[in-house]
């Protein structure tokens, strides 16, 4: 296969995903080998997938039972200590809210380094794609010059020089070698379909990476609004909250566990390949380019030969000896036949750029071509990722554009996605804990209703009628009781029913009661005679209030008639 480079190594998360067991659909082991294209591998691939869907029904079966258990065990406790904790519920929505917050930070940080690590694999490619279209270029370029404009300038020199046969032996010669230039130029490798598939492969990375990140912003926002939907139900104690709160809550927790899902199998597939990148791209480059080719760029051993060699060493042979049978004809024929200038330079000048080619060549056909070099930043300084062992001496200190697009996919990609699963895992713990403490907090504000309903209305002493009479048009005061019996005299004219105690305690208690601001006429009736009820009451209360409101006052009439 090659030797192997001492300047890639496959991070260690990448060896452990690539060590996870690949199923099939029927459990049967799957191979391991990177086979994008291939079903089994594909199925394996969806197979994780399926892990992380059992691990939601196992989630949503464990919130059914503990809400099964907590309805029971609410049923079973006595009326008077069905009382939710509160103290619970508030420490389990600090408990959904810290977890959230810190899912949403690593989400974050995971998504920015699965794009910081696309992204530089997309540089790679770019940069890969313009040396090989380069090449190509380059080739094109100086076959149309040795086919085109030097075997017109030979012609005419074949018919100005016709009279002297060595001058004409040298034209054909220097056609022969321009001829041998081109065979060699079409021996080499023709990158255009390597590099159309690079310019359609780094397309749609760039298509599904921007909308990957893109979703993944809109689903942190997403948990952000749902967690901050529940802690307002929960503080302001309203049940359309609560329920929205629930329902969102089962939204966010089936979609932390999809994202889970696609999380996993991507880490999975992408360390696959990191763990041996070299033998799925000779697989793929098999029926376009030759083995020793890819190999030569992909490991770029400079103790072995370059593939390109020979037909490099046979371009600049060839073109050093035309430019030296050139250069003999504009010394010696060119006194004999002046009208051959014109020509005699144009084939120099095509020879002088054809030079020029040959070295650009030379200089992107070398696997240093394909060599980023990145002064004063090292490997690990760019990717923060540990350190790799270093190079040899022989070898150049920079780095090819496929090792960049190796440590881009598989350091920072691979982590960053792994981040993205640990948020996945943190937000399901945290809508779990939500969906937990809303039927708590549901019980909190029934028994708090159930409070409030064992309550008169009326009672002013009641909070919630305080707070309804904030809602309420102002009443005038209800009258007293001595109102029922304005049609028999002024209000002034009756008097107190006469008491079995003793007076002195009574006029002291009226004394203090005129210096206090209140009215001494009525303070020393009983509060049934006053009409006044006592501060708080039940329905029963109630009733028994008004059964004796009502003789009392029947008993009046009678003693006034």
């Amino acid at each position: 296969m090659g030797p192997a480079r001492a300047d890639y190594l496959a991070p260690w998360w990448a060896a452990w995903l690539h060590g996870l067991p690949h199923r099939g659909p029927n459990l049967q082991p799957v191979p391991g080998t990177f086979r994008p294209q291939d079903p089994d591998y594909q199925q394996s691939l969806l197979f994780l997938g399926l892990v992380a869907a059992v691990c939601l029904g196992l989630n949503l079966l464990f919130l059914t039972v503990y809400l099964i258990c907590l309805c029971c065990c609410k049923r079973d406790q006595d009326p008077e200590s069905k009382r939710p904790h509160s103290c619970c519920v508030t420490w389990m929505a600090v408990t959904a809210g810290l977890i959230c917050c810190a899912a949403v930070g690593i989400g974050f940080y995971g998504n920015s380094e699965t794009n910081d690590g696309v992204f530089q694999l997309l540089y790679a490619l770019d940069h890969a794609n313009q040396t090989l279209t380069g090449i190509d270029s380059l080739v094109d370029s100086t076959t149309l010059q040795m086919q085109g404009g030097l075997e017109r300038h030979l012609a005419r020199l074949n018919e100005l020089l016709a009279s002297r046969g060595d001058y004409v032996q040298t034209l054909k010669f220097t056609q022969q070698l321009a001829g041998s230039i081109v065979l060699q130029l079409q021996g080499l490798p023709a990158w255009r379909g390597v590099s159309a598939d690079l310019t359609q492969l780094s397309g749609q990375v760039a298509y599904v990476e921007y909308y990957r990140w893109l979703a993944y912003l809109l689903f942190f926002i997403l948990v952000l609004t749902v967690c901050l939907l529940a802690c307002l139900g929960l503080a302001k104690h309203s049940r359309c909250l609560l329920v929205m709160m629930l329902c969102c809550g089962l939204l966010m927790l089936v979609l932390s566990w999809a994202s889970m899902a696609v999380d996993t199998a991507a880490a999975v597939g992408t360390s696959d390949f990191c763990v041996a990148p070299d033998k799925f791209i000779l697989n793929q480059t098999d029926d376009k380019i030759s083995a020793e080719v890819v190999r030569y760029y992909l490991y770029c051993d400079q103790s072995l030969s370059s593939p390109f060699q020979q037909a490099l060493t046979v371009f600049q042979r060839s073109l050093t000896t035309m430019q030296i049978q050139i250069q003999g004809l504009m010394q010696y024929a060119l006194p004999l036949f002046p009208t051959a200038e014109k020509d005699l330079l144009g084939v120099q000048q095509l020879l002088n750029s054809s030079e020029t080619s040959l070295h650009q060549l030379t200089a992107l056909l070398d696997c240093r071509g394909l060599h980023k070099v990145r002064r004063g930043l090292t490997g690990d300084q760019l990717r923060g990722a540990p350190a790799v062992p270093p190079a040899p001496p022989s070898v150049p200190v920079s780095r090819q554009d496929y090792l960049d697009g190796l440590i881009g996919i598989c350091y920072d990609g691979v982590e960053g996605l792994l981040y993205l699963g640990l948020f996945s895992l943190l937000a399901a713990a945290a809508f779990s804990t939500v969906i937990c403490a809303a039927p708590r907090a549901w019980k909190r504000l029934a028994g708090r209703d159930r409070d409030y309903d064992d309550m008169d209305e009326e009672d002013p002493f009641n909070p919630q009628a305080r707070r309804m009479a904030a809602h309420r048009p102002p009443r005038g005061q209800l009258r007293s009781f001595c109102s029922y019996s304005s049609s028999l005299g002024s209000q002034s004219s009756l008097h107190p029913p006469a008491q079995t105690v003793s007076n002195a305690p009574v006029s002291e208690y009226m004394n203090q009661a005129v210096l206090f601001g209140g009215n001494p006429r009525y303070e020393n009736v009983p509060l049934i005679g006053r009409g006044s009820p006592p501060p708080t009451y039940s329905p029963s209360m109630r009733a028994t209030y008004l059964a004796v409101t009502d003789e009392h006052v029947r008993h009046r009439g009678d003693f006034s008639a």
